[in-house]
């Protein structure tokens, strides 16, 4: 019997939460901890963490809420203030429900190079997205959003350097790990990096309660930042003064921006990893078509990519071991992205067969 059928003897049932909410925002957080059970190498325990499922489908939802409370209580962000990032996607969708629900006015700068459904969800959400040149990277996003800050007087959300960013995964995501696994062994969290947040804030919880825990953090191949050993380049506020000299185009969007984020500096220089490990974004997609064709589990690249390194380490690991992935979203976002496009929208050869194989309803 597969692993994921040992309930099927009896039927589902539901009995709902017990509650009601105030407000989306309360939703986020407490995202699933999955079981692998088709993918996973026999012996080893493998399991994702479903980001997704966070309201707004990604882990950034997390960072979102944090940044906009956190200047709320120490009064940095002032009522009906307008509020500026730069982002590849994620945390401008999650800025663009916090900010709707809390009623700011957001504004959103990103590299015209990422998805087109991304800047679509923020628009949907109530957010301005202005379009920052392909060729300038990520640094090019990040210095209009801090000039448009700077002439209007705009609350600059500032992902990638505040401490808001690791604070909500040590007080959140990191304490979801260990009550999912109190009383049970884990042996290997496998994570990429965007900002750095998750990582960070993983690094300062679980380092202390489980010392034994091993963090592996992956990086795509062909932009080995952190694997360069290339100091980065900053400004006096900790942001990216050039783009990083070891930063080349890669598709996993929402990781690795062409810069070391001064947030994924503390996780660097507080050792809060154990390995670094490359991955191909190629690797990446096919292991994030994988989990959904086999586990029903939708993914992105960033997810795919994070979960190729987890097989990698699966592979190499004893039985008995147990190993959690992240996986940031949903592959929903990646419609109009290399990962969809060995999808036919039309009919297969395949499915063009199964609708021959009776005489009604063909198509022209």
């Amino acid at each position: 019997m597969d692993k994921g059928s040992e309930t099927s003897a009896q039927a589902r049932t539901t009995e709902g939460l017990g509650r009601t909410y105030d407000s989306v925002l309360d939703t986020i957080g407490n995202t699933p901890t999955i079981r692998i059970n088709h993918l996973a190498p026999d012996g080893v325990e493998l399991f994702v963490k479903a980001e997704a499922f966070n309201p707004g489908a990604s882990v950034k939802d997390r960072l979102a809420v944090s940044i906009i409370e956190e200047a709320e209580r120490d009064g940095t962000l002032k009522p009906g203030q307008t509020i500026i990032e730069a982002t590849s996607g994620n945390t401008g969708i999650g800025l663009a429900m916090v900010c709707a629900a809390k009623g700011y006015p957001l504004v959103v700068t990103m590299a015209e190079s990422f998805s087109v459904e991304r800047r679509q969800l923020m628009r949907m959400l109530g957010a301005k997205v202005v379009l920052t040149p392909k060729a300038l990277g990520g640094t090019g996003m990040y210095m209009k959003a801090l000039e448009l800050a700077e002439a209007h007087g705009w609350f600059w959300a500032g992902q990638f350097e505040t401490a808001a960013n690791a604070k909500i995964h040590a007080n959140t995501t990191a304490r979801e790990i260990l009550a999912d696994f109190d009383g049970r062994r884990l042996d290997t969290v496998v994570t990429g990096y965007g900002t750095g947040g998750t990582v960070a804030g993983l690094g300062r919880v679980l380092r202390e309660a489980r010392p034994d825990l091993k963090i592996v953090l992956s990086e795509p191949a062909n932009a080995q930042l952190v694997g360069s050993g290339i100091p980065q380049e900053r400004t006096a506020s900790g942001g990216p003064a050039v783009g990083h000299p070891a930063f080349e185009a890669h598709p996993i969007q929402g990781w690795t921006p062409n810069f070391i984020p001064l947030v994924l500096q503390e996780a660097i220089d507080g050792g809060y990893y154990d390995e670094l490990r490359p991955v191909a974004g190629a690797d990446g997609m096919d292991w994030a078509r994988q989990l959904a064709a086999k586990e029903g589990i939708l993914t992105g690249v960033s997810g795919g990519s994070t979960f190729a390194i987890a097989m990698e380490v699966a592979k190499a690991s004893d039985p008995g071991t147990t190993i959690l992935a992240m996986l940031p979203d949903t592959g929903e976002r990646y419609l109009s992205t290399p990962l969809f496009e060995n999808l036919p929208t039309g009919m297969s050869d395949a499915e063009a067969e199964i609708a021959a194989s009776t005489p009604g309803y063909q198509m022209e």
